[in-house]
């Protein structure tokens, strides 16, 4: 028992700071503080995140057990759907996000942040950004749940899971903070991690 709590205290604390280091509240204070500096920021919150994700993992996978559930038979295609959804999300999101920007290199060169990663800095509505507002946590969210389960596995991807809708939540209200109704009408556009939205407007064209 004890070493499932120190599992959801590892994971809990490491989506607590990954989600608060990024909050308004949490940035804007860094930008007052630290002034042309903060343009570091972005490269110094991915470092820290792996290196604080490293422990983590490397303890999770040291108390796993045996699957109580796995995908084989019948189950097994949907696995795959899974993962090809999954990889075709992150790929097709990888088209429109600036992985230099994401990484924090372009902040550092050009001096400047904004809340959105991509190449223009503007808010994009085609390809995978016109099913999904944020693709590489809804690629994210059925990478986690293909894989087989046990406590371990289980209670990770239940944290996950949890961290995704909050994270990406937090990230809207920076979004809206940034852009206002721009960022408003998009979301009545597109939704936020399951294409309701795109779904329901094909649904409607047949």
């Amino acid at each position: 028992m004890m070493k499932f709590l120190i599992l959801i205290a590892l994971w809990t604390t490491f989506c607590f700071l990954h989600s608060f280091m990024i909050t308004p509240v949490f940035t804007d204070f860094l930008k007052k503080k630290t002034g042309t500096s903060y343009r570091y920021y972005r490269l110094f919150y991915n470092l820290f995140s792996l290196l604080f994700l490293v422990p983590v993992v490397i303890y999770s996978y040291s108390i796993m057990e045996k699957p109580f559930f796995t995908w084989h038979g019948y189950l097994l295609p949907v696995r795959y759907i899974l993962l090809l959804c999954s990889l075709w999300i992150f790929y097709a999101g990888s088209r429109h996000y600036n992985m230099r920007t994401f990484l924090g290199i372009n902040q550092i060169q050009e001096g400047v942040n904004h809340g959105l990663i991509n190449t223009s800095g503007t808010i994009v509505k085609g390809g995978i950004m016109g099913i999904v507002r944020h693709p590489f946590y809804s690629g994210s969210f059925l990478l986690i749940w293909a894989g087989n389960l046990d406590t371990t596995r289980l209670l990770i991807n239940i944290i996950l899971s949890l961290y995704l809708v909050v994270g990406t939540m937090l990230e809207e209200q920076k979004l809206i903070a940034e852009f206002g109704d721009i960022y408003r009408d998009y979301q009545e556009e597109v939704s936020m991690l399951f294409p309701w939205q795109y779904i329901k407007r094909k649904i409607k064209s047949l």
